[in-house]
């Protein structure tokens, strides 16, 4: 118990020796709060669904209604709130798909570097690694009904070969440790060593680029969103909310700001949160 609280104090030292990646975690930690529990703590909750009320309509921000109002009269707060609960789990779903099969693709490829299966495998990866990745996302989801499940889909589908890289580069590495090469003398099989000897060493960096990327997913998200290929109204989405208010900027300025100052606080978070981490791990090449 006391190396675990010594190990968990030295961590915490290492971590907040900045103190912006504090504000970083302070940042994900509230954003991950209001995910959960934002749809009743919202002064409006019945604005984030379908409701209209023109009498108070495109009202500028007010106490109110401190984020103002929108064309049908729903409180913008309230609706950004209600938006992080999709926003929270597309992140953490596109990351929890493609973070392993990345690494299954990666690792396996590294283990039988020059082989026929790591010509084959790191082939497919550059093949979607050559493809802009936003090109790709819009590709897919423009040929799927417009919905978040779909927009997950198609984000995960281009996401993945990042993660297969980075553990290529990784088991590539260790492939020659002497750990390795002793399992592998001791009759140890492909799948002992890579989950036993491999993974252990690819955590640290698989966890700082999760960390990282949940920022870069969410703005995929948001901007499939803005191009009217994820969540569907009357379903609240950062993405859409700006891609409507645009046309009554600057008049309705409070359209578009607010929901787009809410992308760039998330992505500073969780940006800042995973420099903490990295240092904390000792992952900065990631």
């Amino acid at each position: 118990m006391g190396d675990l609280e010594g190990t968990l104090k030295r961590s915490w030292l290492k971590y907040s020796e900045s103190g912006i990646t504090v504000l970083g975690l302070l940042i994900v930690v509230g954003f991950v709060l209001l995910a959960v529990v934002g749809k009743h703590i919202v002064p409006y909750p019945e604005h984030i669904g379908s409701f209209v009320d023109f009498v108070n309509a495109s009202k500028p921000p007010s106490l109110a209604h401190p984020f103002g109002t929108d064309l049908m009269g729903r409180d913008i707060l309230s609706r950004i709130v209600g938006s992080f609960r999709n926003t929270f789990l597309m992140g953490v779903i596109v990351i929890c798909i493609s973070a392993p099969v990345g690494f299954v693709v990666g690792v396996a490829a590294g283990y039988n570097k020059g082989r026929l299966i790591d010509t084959v495998l790191m082939r497919i990866t550059d093949i979607f690694l050559a493809i802009p990745p936003l090109v790709l996302a819009l590709a897919i989801a423009s040929v799927l009904e417009p919905n978040m499940i779909n927009s997950m889909l198609a984000i995960t589908v281009m996401w993945w070969p990042w993660y297969a890289r980075l553990s290529y580069g990784v088991a590539s590495s260790l492939r020659s440790e002497n750990y390795v090469v002793y399992a592998e003398l001791m009759g140890a099989g492909a799948p002992h060593i890579i989950f036993n000897e491999i993974l252990p060493n690819c955590l640290s960096s698989m966890l700082t680029k999760m960390t990282l990327d949940m920022g870069y997913v969410i703005i995929m998200g948001a901007t499939l969103s803005y191009a009217g290929l994820g969540e569907q109204a009357p379903r609240p989405a950062l993405g859409s909310m700006i891609s409507q208010g645009v046309k009554y900027m600057p008049g309705q300025w409070w359209f578009t700001v607010f929901p787009a100052m809410a992308i760039i606080v998330i992505v500073l978070g969780f940006n800042l949160f995973g420099d903490g981490i990295s240092n904390m791990l000792g992952t900065d090449d990631v």
